[in-house]
């Protein structure tokens, strides 16, 4: 190998490392500007849930999730959630739901409701931009997000009751 053949190579293996950067920086900056867009597009109405344990009664203030783009969106993009806060995603009748936490930075406890508002299932601390698929094994009507941790301390079980309308 020439000196000549080694620079060419060094220059493109620069290359293709400042592309992937480039690449990175304009999938994170559309992202970023996505979220900023999206940010004044997508509102949410605000509701309470209860949720009824062996523990006693839990009540979280809640935001609706209930057209393709509410839950496309989610909690995507936020920094924190409190502790009484959360989000329910109405799927309008029992279907096979799958969620992901792509673009979430706080890790989430995810209770998956069926139609007359009992927990089927429940899955604990998810990871934050994990493109993992969360999904139950059954078909449910709604999911309730709320923060890591929130079922442990509260004894939340499979089995619990949901109390909010759209599960009249």
């Amino acid at each position: 190998m020439t000196n000549s053949n080694f620079g060419s190579w060094k220059f493109g293996r620069r290359l293709v490392v400042l592309s992937v950067a480039a690449a990175a920086f304009f999938l994170l900056a559309s992202d970023a500007g996505a979220a900023g867009a999206a940010d004044r597009t997508v509102r949410f109405a605000e509701s309470s849930v209860v949720v009824r344990s062996a523990d006693g009664e839990h009540r979280f203030k809640v935001e609706m999730a209930v057209t393709d783009g509410q839950r496309s969106r989610g909690l995507m993009f936020r920094q924190d959630i409190a502790a009484d806060r959360g989000m329910l995603f109405d799927f309008g009748r029992e279907t096979f739901i799958s969620m992901w936490m792509r673009n979430t930075f706080i890790p989430l406890d995810m209770l998956f409701i069926g139609a007359g508002g009992r927990i089927t299932y429940i899955r604990e601390h998810t990871t934050p931009q994990s493109l993992e698929i969360i999904e139950a094994p059954e078909r449910n009507r709604a999911v309730l997000e709320v923060a890591a941790g929130t079922v442990a301390r509260l004894g939340i079980r499979v089995g619990d009751r949901v109390e909010h309308a759209i599960f009249r």
